[in-house]
């Protein structure tokens, strides 16, 4: 990995540096990074496995956390899984860092609730980027209540909940972050098509690189949890939300 040679702005926190949880079991990663961070700006917390990255999450309340896979006492993906279960927890963006860079194991890491999936070795430079991008994110949707009401389904923008109506009552689904954002964005155009890129551009950013597998990763597992009907692929295109 190389070190930062220049400093990036960095998004307000009420007021406080961002806070970032640094998760891996190797003492030179940790120290590169954790110094890095530090000089970009950024509170730092270090955790060497999985069970001291869920106690630190939960105690600390990180604005992101870096986290990698292959960890002694619990892997990164079942932490990653139990963050997601936790109501103070489940929005928080959640970068994989990892040597582990298999189709496979991406494809999992996003459909438990990954933000982003980045391989070893990786430039800090190139980390720092995607970690502001990630946090620029989440603070995209940090606005006043705002509840959208469209066919069967309230999405509340504020809590990070949908709520469906249904023949045997009100129904609360709760979705990862990423999900619930690109949700949100289709439902708030209802009958316009985006392409996948116009979608990884509005929902993950346009200076984050992820490929276009992501988006199909996030619509199925929306359907799985919502039905497949309120979300069409237009084929040859991308997807757009039912009018």
């Amino acid at each position: 990995m190389e070190t930062a040679t220049r400093a990036m702005s960095l998004p307000a926190f009420d007021e406080r540096p961002p806070r970032v949880l640094i998760v891996d079991d190797e003492d030179d990663i940790l120290a590169l990074l954790a110094y890095n961070f530090k000089r970009e700006g950024f509170e730092v917390e270090l955790a060497r496995d999985g069970v001291e990255a869920l106690e630190t999450a939960a105690r600390w309340q990180p604005d992101v956390i870096i986290l990698d896979i292959m960890m002694p006492n619990m892997d990164g993906i079942e932490v990653c899984r139990r963050i997601r279960r936790d109501a103070r927890l489940r929005t928080t963006p959640i970068l994989m860092l990892t040597a582990r860079t298999e189709e496979e194991d991406q494809i999992q890491g996003l459909e438990i609730g990954a933000d982003m999936y980045v391989g070893k070795p990786v430039s800090v430079p190139v980390l720092l980027s995607q970690t502001r991008a990630l946090l620029r994110g989440a603070r995209r949707y940090e606005t006043p209540p705002d509840l959208l009401r469209i066919h069967d389904l309230e999405i509340d923008r504020d809590r990070y909940l949908v709520y469906r109506n249904g023949p045997e009552g009100r129904e609360t689904v709760r979705l990862p972050r990423k999900e619930f954002e690109l949700l949100y964005f289709l439902a708030a155009h209802p009958g316009k098509v985006f392409t996948r890129q116009e979608l990884l551009d509005e929902v993950w950013g346009r200076d984050v690189y992820v490929v276009d597998r992501t988006v199909d990763v996030h619509i199925r597992k929306i359907r799985e949890k919502l039905g497949s009907h309120y979300i069409e692929t237009v084929k040859g295109v991308g997807y757009k939300f039912r009018e």
